[in-house]
């Protein structure tokens, strides 16, 4: 298979940053995604896919090399009237600027916006070993260095005109926050050890009662720190996605217990299980408004070449296994793994839909709102954070992929970038999503510190 051509954004890193990288999933991967398919295009034509994304993404063979590549945008941040680039028939404004960190996004009943303002923990010990050193010298590079805030933000836009005019210290004090749901007057919030519950009362810009515990999630070294979280439709449970704890389970498989899955959480029981497994960093987790089935936005294993492996969206069904970390697509195994296990691997599920190698995608909304054109009803909107184990980087985008009758139905079209400017530096990075009150789509990007607003315009044609 032919590489993929990509837009370049930077050189590679000297080679003494690249042997920092060998487990390490910064932000993690794919590519730039097409640019919107014309509207002159019949059903008869079959959709082109990007390499790497859609139903049945080609895969090239594994590339191994001696030292793994590290390239990332370095962060800078937007000036002062800098802001992403909207697709045509969208238009973008600034919802909030001067955030904290901000990765997650919860809409509230009345129209609020909850934020997550959060980063990893910080180490139980100091780093030591060239290894983590230099991988923590990259995650400041790209922007991931500073310290967790380790709170919540509500955001209110109480004349409706898509600005939020007023800011609330929500819920303080919690520890490297991600996933929020709200099920009823409880609020969960999973943070990177543990998922707690807090009472809310309806238009509360403050919560002043400390969270009670109710269950804990794997932690420890939390190489993936993030928790997912989303409200299970069908009863009184909560799905969390938790990540691995290495590459391709590099640091032992009595590490990855309950990693590595969508875990079910019983809140009135204080339990755990795993619902579902072999996903090796499920980022963002979202309910599909037809058929409320579960989806997830994974990040996949690195150190195999430019592309491989696919980032993907899928259905998460219950009991299923998705290969890693011994296979990856399907019955793809993967050598660097010892000892394998072939019976997981007949049973491996293949992911729905590819999003590019690399990509990060971080976040994820299905859009049941009117705001837009019709043809955006029920399908998805993603953040791709951006690579940092590929050459050149790719994602740096907010992208959209249709739904048809619950299932992926055409190539991935670009909705937002811009992040990554001319000269090579991340002025942005998209994390989470959300669809507000108004129909706008929601997009918190950590880099830039801001949540940003995306509409269609009075004459897009979209």
């Amino acid at each position: 298979m032919a590489a993929p051509t990509f837009r370049r954004i930077r050189p590679a890193l000297l080679a003494t940053a690249l042997a920092a990288t060998l487990a390490g999933c910064i932000s993690s991967h794919q590519p730039p995604v097409n640019e919107t398919a014309p509207a002159a295009a019949t059903a008869a034509q079959a959709p082109v896919y990007p390499p790497g994304t859609g139903p049945s993404p080609e895969l090239p063979a594994p590339v191994s090399t001696a030292i793994p590549v590290v390239e990332i945008a370095p962060a800078v941040g937007w000036p002062e009237d800098g802001q992403p680039r909207p697709a045509d028939g969208f238009q973008v404004t600034a919802f909030a600027r001067g955030l904290d960190h901000p990765r997650t996004l919860l809409v509230l009943p009345n129209g609020d916006v909850l934020v997550a303002e959060t980063n990893k923990p910080a180490p139980a010990e100091p780093v030591r070993g060239l290894r983590p050193k230099a991988m923590a010298a990259v995650q400041e590079r790209a922007g991931a260095g500073v310290p967790s805030a380790d709170r919540i933000t509500l955001l209110r836009d109480a004349d409706g005109d898509g600005v939020a005019e007023q800011r609330h210290v929500f819920l303080d004090g919690l520890h490297s926050p991600f996933g929020m749901a709200l099920v009823g007057d409880t609020l969960y919030v999973a943070n990177a050890d543990a998922l707690v519950k807090v009472r809310y009362d309806a238009g509360a810009t403050a919560i002043a009662t400390r969270p009670t515990r109710v269950a804990g999630l794997p932690a420890g070294r939390n190489h993936h720190w993030t928790k997912a979280l989303v409200a299970n439709p069908a009863g009184a449970t909560l799905f969390v996605g938790v990540g691995s704890n290495s590459n391709i389970g590099e640091n032992g498989m009595d590490e990855e217990v309950d990693r590595a899955a969508v875990l079910e959480v019983d809140p009135a029981a204080g339990t755990r299980r795993v619902y579902a497994g072999g996903l090796r960093n499920p980022t963002a987790l979202a309910i599909h408004p037809r058929d409320r089935r579960l989806w997830a936005v994974v990040n996949e294993r690195d150190e195999l070449g430019n592309d491989l492996v696919p980032d993907y969206l899928t259905s998460v069904a219950e009991g299923a296994f998705y290969g890693w970390p011994y296979s990856y697509w399907g019955q793809h195994v993967d050598a660097r793994v010892e000892p394998q296990d072939p019976s997981l691997v007949a049973r491996a599920v293949v992911p729905d839909y590819g999003l590019g190698s690399h990509v990060a995608p971080l976040g994820l909304a299905f859009y049941a709102a009117d705001a837009l054109p019709a043809r955006y009803r029920d399908g998805a909107f993603i953040g791709l954070h951006g690579s940092w184990n590929r050459s050149p980087e790719v994602g740096y985008q907010v992208v959209f992929v249709p739904f048809t009758d619950g299932r992926p139905s055409g190539p991935p079209e670009t909705v937002l970038d811009g992040f990554v400017g001319d000269d090579g530096k991340a002025r942005g990075r998209p994390v989470g999503v959300a669809v507000d009150a108004g129909g706008g789509v929601l997009v918190a990007d950590d880099v830039g510190n801001a949540i940003w607003r995306v509409t269609a315009t009075s004459t897009g044609t979209r």
